[in-house]
Formats: C-alpha cells, sequence, structure tokens
C-alpha cells in the first residue's frame, strides 16, 4: 500500500473517491463533511478523548460541559465519516465517550 501525504490545504482541496493502493489520513476536525469507506480512529483513550491538558484550564462548569460536549462531538462526527468500515482503537483506560458510542451502534 502506498500512503499519500498531503498537507490539509492539498487535502480539503481533494475530490474525495475512493482511490485503490491509497490511505488519507486526517484530523477528526479536517473530516467534517467527508466520507470514506473505511476509517480508523485511533488512540481513543481516557486523557487523549476528551484531552486532558484541556480539561484543567477550564475554571468553570458550565465552559467543561462545553468542552466535553464538543469533544463527544468531534469524535461521533470522525466515526460517522466511514461508509462501509470503522475500527476504533484504545488502550487501558479508554475514552468515556467510546460507552456513548456503543450506545449508538446498539441503537442503529
Amino acid at each position: 500500500m502506498r500512503i499519500l501525504s498531503l498537507t490539509s490545504s492539498e487535502f480539503a482541496r481533494l475530490e474525495v473517491e475512493a482511490v485503490s493502493n491509497y490511505a488519507s489520513i486526517c484530523t477528526m476536525h479536517l473530516a467534517k463533511g467527508l466520507k470514506f469507506r473505511a476509517v480508523v480512529v485511533m488512540a481513543c483513550d481516557d486523557e487523549v478523548i476528551p484531552l486532558q491538558e484541556r480539561i484543567e484550564v477550564i475554571g468553570d462548569d458550565a465552559d467543561l460541559q462545553e468542552v466535553y460536549d464538543t469533544e463527544r462531538y468531534l469524535l461521533y462526527v470522525a466515526c460517522t465519516r466511514a461508509r462501509d468500515f470503522l475500527l476504533v482503537t484504545a488502550t487501558q483506560p479508554a475514552s468515556e465517550f467510546l460507552d456513548d458510542l456503543r450506545e449508538m451502534a446498539s441503537r442503529s
């Protein structure tokens, strides 16, 4: 397999189609609005999603809830980019948001 390496601006200009022998790599933020045949969301670990560094600087409960909601939504967006296959990886302890994903998957 060959890996196609692009800057974020180059990636944003691509017409995203199934291309044999290529893998696209992007952030959760950049994936919004795109679809892929297969998606791998890696490192869904506790303190990564949601990012612990971001949580530690929050002083207000309302702001903390907004951070949690935003991070949860980003994970949801990343996972819903998959048309056919989705693989989510994590170590222990895994992100608390993975329970939300399991619940959504069981409903569909």
